[in-house]
């Protein structure tokens, strides 16, 4: 099929009110029946017809993984996106960066609506590959750019040495917020005094490891 025989989506400021309608409608019907609410309900819930679902989405697989897309930001809205933006500036990195991961993992081990439907995309992505796709094709920046981004200003102003910045917002992942979230998974969580720690020592193990002095 040629590009310009591609349906668009509609676009401007009252059709994106309405995508943002449909995606909080979708959202709270799946966490609530699963996968297999009809888009009949989603339309209604949100106030459009079932037509302008489709012309927005094109398939509640596409819908679906908007859903998903939409909230993968959300644990690091707020406090926590403004203490990672306010890295650069901090005169004691390590210090600020503790205080921003403390506020990171919070807001991970908080957000129920983000764990659940984690949670139904594990439990969907056999049926639907495209959403794991979707999630993959973002990429660690594309998932949460607050931190891409702060580790990139860090490593301009000279203060962390990066070569490969896609690993190391992995590796921040994986020691600040990967845990809990394999722990939820299983359907219990790390107490407060071992998150702590956890957050101490991956902070200094991350800053050890891209110290300039290090490189």
């Amino acid at each position: 099929m040629s590009a310009e025989n591609v349906k668009q989506p509609p676009s401007g400021p009252r059709a994106e009110l309405k995508r943002q309608a449909i995606v909080r409608a979708a959202r709270e019907l799946f966490l609530r029946e699963g996968f297999g609410v009809g888009m009949d309900a989603i339309a209604t819930e949100a106030g459009v017809s079932k037509v302008t679902v489709y012309n927005h989405f094109g398939s509640k697989e596409a819908l679906f993984t908007a859903v998903i897309t939409s909230a993968l930001d959300e644990p690091l809205g707020g406090a926590s996106s403004a203490a990672l933006h306010g890295l650069p500036e901090a005169e004691d990195l390590r210090s600020a960066l503790i205080d921003a991961a403390r506020a990171w993992v919070a807001a991970v081990r908080t957000n129920q609506e983000v764990t659940a439907l984690r949670n139904l995309v594990a439990a969907e992505v056999h049926r639907f590959p495209e959403l794991g796709r979707a999630w993959q094709g973002r990429g660690p920046e594309g998932h949460h750019p607050a931190v891409a981004g702060a580790l990139r200003t860090l490593a301009d102003q000279g203060r962390l040495v990066i070569p490969d910045l896609e690993a190391a917002i992995i590796q921040l992942y994986a020691l600040l917020v990967f845990p809990h979230m394999v722990f939820s998974g299983y359907g219990t969580h790390i107490d407060d005094d071992l998150t702590d720690r956890l957050i101490t020592s991956g902070v200094d193990m991350f800053l050890s490891h891209y110290a300039p002095e290090h490189a």
